[in-house]
């Protein structure tokens, strides 16, 4: 697959790729891969331009199939679809960094300019959907990826995607950061009508400058908000994920946040605690450094005060929460204004109106 690190020499896999601070991405760092041995360093005095500020690369991901299996219990779907790899959103703190390294890439800068588009995904997913062995329960959109990101403008994968759901009337919850979900409010209100989709959109601070080093290439607050208003006004239902929650940083606007999407129209809501797992400790931390120096040794310690410790708990019935008297806190807090604001429970998706197109016609003519 393309990679412009192919010229180097081996070297501690352990120690990370200095870089300087990228305009416009979350990572300040490329980590290494902790599954290779070969890597490559750059003279950091040497820097052009042009690396700097660093352009998307756009690969083609020519995937047979789709729809991944989800095995974890504490996941709230069974399948998921995800129609590109890697996001542009580039959240510093994003769970699915390491899923690059799989692919010979860094869960770094490489996340969030590496970018693998699944353009046959729409006429994947009619094929699965069309089989008779299909089973019509719900799929989630994304789970490692954010199906709206900056990309999808110029791409339409997401909405090519949502054609075919909307045809099949097949039931799909969508959860984003992006204001380029309304581009969609035609074919989210047409599953609307068949009780077969729910859009969440996350939400983890209100402070825009924050969320603008944070999550540089993601909507801000108050276009997340809008987008909640335009959902709920076109009879979409709609709600907030305040997720992550970082502790010692963003804890503190859980009432705000859950005030502010109410407001706009969300009718339920949800909540994760972060984790960083494998290399997400060195992109977080770096940027932590740089953005929070005076709280950043703070903040770590509530991370792994949360986290049994550690930085990361793979655990199922804990990943999700975290645990300890600190987490149990920031779960009271998020449980009581979500009663306050109305947002307890969750839209129940239908697949009674599922169908594959021309199956029931074609069966007329015989």
């Amino acid at each position: 697959m393309p990679d412009d690190r192919d010229d180097g020499h081996d070297t501690d896999r352990n120690a990370s790729v200095p870089a300087p601070r990228f305009t416009g991405r979350g990572a300040a760092n490329e980590p290494r891969n902790r599954f290779t041995s070969r890597q490559v360093e750059r003279d950091p005095d040497a820097f052009e331009p042009e690396d700097v500020r660093p352009e998307t690369r756009v690969h083609v991901d020519a995937s047979r199939t789709v729809l991944a299996r989800n095995q974890s219990p504490d996941v709230g779907f069974d399948v998921s679809l995800n129609p590109y790899r890697g996001c542009e959103h580039g959240c510093v703190y994003c769970y699915a960094r390491p899923t690059h390294e799989y692919l010979g890439l860094s869960a770094g800068l490489d996340f969030e300019r590496q970018i693998f588009v699944k353009r046959d995904a729409p006429a994947r997913l009619r094929e699965a959907l069309s089989k008779p062995s299909w089973t019509p329960g719900p799929i989630a959109m994304s789970g490692v990826t954010d199906p709206y990101q900056p990309l999808e403008r110029r791409e339409r994968v997401t909405r090519g995607c949502l054609e075919v759901l909307a045809d099949f009337r097949q039931p799909v919850s969508l959860i984003t950061k992006n204001h380029l979900v309304t581009r969609d409010l035609d074919l989210l209100r047409e599953l609307a009508r068949h009780d077969a989709v729910a859009v969440t959109i996350s939400i983890t601070t209100l402070d825009d400058d924050l969320r603008a080093s944070m999550e540089p290439r993601t909507s801000s607050p108050s276009r997340r908000l809008a987008a909640i208003r335009a959902l709920a006004e076109a009879g979409v239902p709609v709600g907030v994920n305040v997720a992550p929650v970082i502790p010692g940083l963003t804890d503190p606007e859980i009432p705000s946040i859950l005030e502010a999407a109410a407001q706009a129209g969300a009718s339920f809501a949800g909540t994760i605690m972060m984790r960083l797992p494998h290399a997400v400790e060195e992109v977080f931390a770096s940027w932590l450094e740089t953005r929070e120096p005076a709280r950043a040794r703070r903040i770590l310690a509530r991370v792994r005060e949360v986290r049994g410790g550690r930085m990361n708990d793979a655990a199922f019935g804990s990943r999700m929460t975290g645990e300890g008297t600190y987490a149990e806190q920031v779960r009271a807090l998020f449980r009581l204004a979500c009663r306050r604001h109305g947002l307890e429970g969750r839209p129940s998706l239908s697949a009674a109106a599922f169908r594959v197109p021309g199956r029931v016609e074609q069966a007329r003519l015989f």
